[in-house]
């Protein structure tokens, strides 16, 4: 090698930095100060460590990403690292200027602002939204019926987080929308890839007589911070945030990252009597997992405080170098969760507070049906109307009307739920016939079939390429099957349609649960049975491991059939699937049934 040769530090081998790190290392022990080499801004040379100036003679390390050796980071962080996806506006414009879609790695990182390229499966981008706690105004409801009209398929997609999405768009409209959505007061900023999603609340929450306390405040607090607060864009992976008002409707707490459950403590235990909440910890049900109680009691100001040191802690410890293991959960996994609380408590300042579930009183009884028809509210000679909108699906023209009715005969308010559906709030009981009436005449039910009204569907393969089924279409078709096949049925049952094992649609937690499958080139299904969250927690059991979906129902009738004349008084679904085993359902999916 010359002796004028440069010897560049990239050219090191991982062996070779191993080395000169031992070296200086050894020399600091052996008493020898490392020598300093400095070089200021006016051009001269300094060895003092204290100048703060970098010291090129130390030898150089490698770049970290939140602790973690920039070569050790998974793909995605890796892109997070090279261009920070939340300043990617110009870039943004400039896909939209040229009408142009993006490459991988700007896919993903367009995601931090609400747009999924959702090809193959559509060549066009799909929006989705922020809706803290499911409330929207009808003046948004228009706003957003125009938007997909003008740019996208003239509809919307209500989803498992009481959310919207839009779908359709060119890439010359994404800035357009963007825009406008953010006229409407709305935005969809952080809504995809490694970001706190739409944070859920209780749907009826300030309107329910059973509640303990209004969340919607805690709700739209929490997405406030998020909007306000870099950090909360620095997630390792995706995370989820319900608040549930202890009432009549749940937010399903259990599976989302963090829930926070509203209950009472009552006179008589360590603390003073009124109304806090639990917290639980790492619901994860697509790997089987429903969040846990950690123990902790908040006063109902704590909360985002909690939620904020939480997710710092998370962002700051999560893996970044493998993405099936950057859940929550897995940290959690890692150290245990006193652990976890200690290092949030690092963050905060004031203490958490440790105090056994039993001090409190057991959460009241959970209406599953409440999400739709006619139902009082706390306000005296109030109303609210839950709408059923099958697996989520609303034409404008529908979204218009609904958007109408609102403004006639309530507040101007709705609530999107977590089951798909939506909720006309404040309608005054005298305006209640004439509301119904314009509901029909819009061509929208309140009323459905006890499975419909139950049923959850996420995508498909229409929209998503992990889906393995169309599975809206396939939801839809068997839900009304089997409403028309038994229309005696007297409970309410939950179908969850799945496309894959991400499991948007929580197929775990269903009654019935279906995750789709490819059965010899046709599109089928895994079967699930007895599922359940809340109060009926448990997750589903493996029924049938793969059908085709044209072979499913007949399986299916047989089962209700079973159910029908073998259940106990007032026995559900969910109890009778319960109390028999595997194979005793499996023998009555196998009787034909007349």
């Amino acid at each position: 090698m010359s002796s004028n040769a440069i010897i560049h530090s990239e050219e090191f081998t991982t062996e070779q930095k191993e080395y000169l790190q031992g070296f200086f290392a050894g020399v600091v022990q052996r008493g020898f100060t490392l020598p300093f080499v400095g070089h200021t801004t006016d051009g001269r040379i300094t060895a003092d460590p204290a100048s703060q100036l970098v010291n090129q003679a130390s030898p150089e390390e490698e770049p970290t990403w939140f602790d973690t050796p920039v070569s050790d980071l998974s793909r995605e962080e890796q892109w997070k690292y090279q261009q920070d996806p939340v300043e990617i506006w110009d870039k943004l414009l400039e896909y939209s200027n040229q009408d142009r879609f993006p490459n991988e790695e700007d896919r993903f990182r367009l995601k931090y602002h609400g747009l999924f390229h959702v090809a193959p499966a559509q060549d066009s981008f799909m929006l989705r939204l922020r809706v803290p706690g499911g409330i929207l105004s009808s003046h948004q409801m228009r706003g957003l019926a125009r938007i997909s009209d003008d740019y996208g398929v003239c509809r919307a997609d209500l989803t498992t987080r009481s959310n919207i999405q839009l779908r359709g768009f060119a890439p010359r409209h994404i800035a357009s929308t963007l825009y406008e959505i953010q006229s409407l007061g709305l935005t969809s900023k952080g809504s995809g890839a490694d970001n706190i999603r739409n944070i859920t609340a209780s749907p009826i929450t300030g309107l329910d007589p059973r509640e303990l306390i209004d969340v919607a405040p805690l709700a739209g607090a929490m997405q406030a911070y998020i909007t306000n607060t870099r950090a909360m864009y620095d997630l390792p992976r995706k995370f989820n945030i319900a608040f549930d008002n202890g009432g009549t409707i749940t937010a399903l707490a259990d599976t989302n990252d963090i829930g926070f459950l509203a209950v009472r403590v009552t006179e008589g235990h360590s603390i003073p009597a009124g109304i806090y909440f639990r917290v639980v910890l790492s619901g994860i049900t697509g790997h089987r997992q429903f969040a846990s109680d950690c123990g902790l009691l908040l006063r109902p100001q704590e909360t985002v405080a909690v939620a904020a040191a939480m997710i710092r802690v998370f962002v700051q410890h999560g893996d970044r170098t493998n993405r099936k293991k950057a859940r929550l959960k897995y940290l959690l996994d890692r150290w245990g969760v006193e652990r976890f609380l200690e290092e949030t408590e690092k963050v905060l300042a004031f203490p958490l507070i440790r105090v056994p579930i039993a001090e409190c009183e057991p959460r009241g009884p959970i209406d599953r049906h409440a999400h739709l028809g006619i139902h009082a509210q706390l306000q005296p000679q109030l109303r609210y109307i839950g709408i059923s909108v099958p697996v989520g699906q609303l034409p404008s023209d529908k979204m218009r009307a609904i958007a109408e009715i609102a403004d006639r005969f309530g507040s101007g308010e709705l609530r999107l739920t977590v089951w798909q559906n939506l909720i006309i709030p404040n309608i005054d009981a005298d305006k209640l016939d004439e509301a119904c009436h314009a509901i029909l005449a819009a061509d929208l039910s309140y009323e459905a079939g006890t499975v419909l009204s139950g049923t959850v569907a996420c995508t498909g393969n229409k929209g998503c390429r992990f889906a393995a089924a169309d599975t809206k279409s396939h939801a839809v078709s068997l839900a009304r099957h089997l409403d028309e096949r038994f229309p005696i049925l007297d409970q309410a049952i939950n179908l969850h349609v799945t496309g894959c094992n991400n499991s948007c649609a929580q197929h775990y937690i269903g009654d019935i649960g279906l995750m789709g499958v490819k059965v010899g080139g046709e599109e089928g299904y895994q079967v699930l049975i007895g599922g359940g969250a809340d109060n009926d927690q448990g997750l589903g059991r493996e029924l049938i491991s793969s059908i085709r979906f044209s072979n499913l129902a007949p399986k299916l009738d047989g089962l209700f059939h079973a159910y029908l004349f073998r259940r106990k008084e007032s026995e559900t679904f969910l109890e009778f699937t319960r109390r028999h085993d595997i194979e005793e359902l499996r023998s009555f999916c196998h009787q034909e049934v007349v």
